[in-house]
């Protein structure tokens, strides 16, 4: 019998996202899972990190522990270079000054389009409401690389979007820039409960890099509901590391807003 996880599949896609970042660069960032993973990954990994909220905070270290719906508030723009309006925010994507962008997802199909909005229905008379878009088709349209956090369920992963919040590479190479978007931008990685993919694929489809220890390739491909691209060497993802969960734990989320608990 394979061993207890210790930790909850949050925390393990919060560290993987973490430690993806890097020093010295700007990241746009979006409310829930990667905001936990901004705020870990400067405290432990990125001391210079540059935090940018859609609201119109710029460099804030913010306030722990999280709370829910701090966003926008004096706690989320603790300590802030400056605070601005969404506009002055937007345009800085557009003008190409933010590396990063992170976003969760309901949806996904194989060129890296997501879905934050709606499933099933129309947009006026949906099924299931969520709560894009927000920013978030500013972030997938203009930061250089977007990062998704999204639990892996084969249902998610869909060969056309019910609504496309955040545009991927749009069915091939060469396709966001006939929509007009700007080039060498677009989806950088995908993480998930089970795996991270990428799009370092000559059709921009996406491509299976690593899984979580204990799972074959095999295993995350039949909760994968899209034909996806197999790397010629698939890596094991590192669990959390115990600094990680102690600081998500009893510094960031002690209240298990969002990491949840080990059940």
């Amino acid at each position: 019998m394979a061993d207890k996880p210790y930790f909850t599949d949050v925390e393990f896609m919060i560290c993987l996202c973490g430690r993806l970042l890097e020093d010295n660069k700007s990241a746009f960032i979006g409310y829930g899972m990667p905001q936990i993973a901004a705020i870990m990954a400067q405290h432990l990994y990125t001391p210079n990190l540059c935090q940018v909220y859609e609201y119109g905070a710029i460099g804030p270290e913010c306030a722990t522990p999280f709370k829910r719906n701090m966003m926008a508030d004096a706690r989320n723009s603790y300590r802030a270079v400056c605070w601005t309006t969404m506009n002055p925010l937007m345009w800085c994507a557009q003008g190409g000054y933010i590396d990063y962008g992170i976003l969760g997802a309901a949806q996904v199909d194989p060129w890296g389009s997501i879905n934050s909005t709606f499933i099933g229905g129309t947009y006026r008379r949906p099924k299931i409401r969520f709560v894009g878009s927000g920013g978030g088709n500013e972030v997938g349209s203009f930061c250089w690389k977007t990062i998704y956090l999204m639990n892996h369920e084969k249902r998610r992963f869909v060969d056309k979007c019910d609504f496309v919040t955040t545009p991927g590479y749009l069915g091939g190479p060469g396709e966001r820039e006939k929509a007009g978007l700007p080039a060498d931008t677009g989806p950088f990685q995908i993480i998930t409960s089970k795996a991270v993919f990428d799009f370092d694929s000559p059709d921009k489809r996406m491509r299976l890099i690593a899984t979580r220890e204990g799972l074959s390739v095999d295993d995350v491909l039949a909760e994968t509901g899209i034909e996806v691209h197999v790397a010629d060497k698939v890596e094991t993802l590192e669990p959390p590391r115990e600094k990680e969960l102690q600081y998500l734990r009893e510094v960031v989320d002690p209240d298990r807003v969002v990491i949840g608990r080990v059940k």
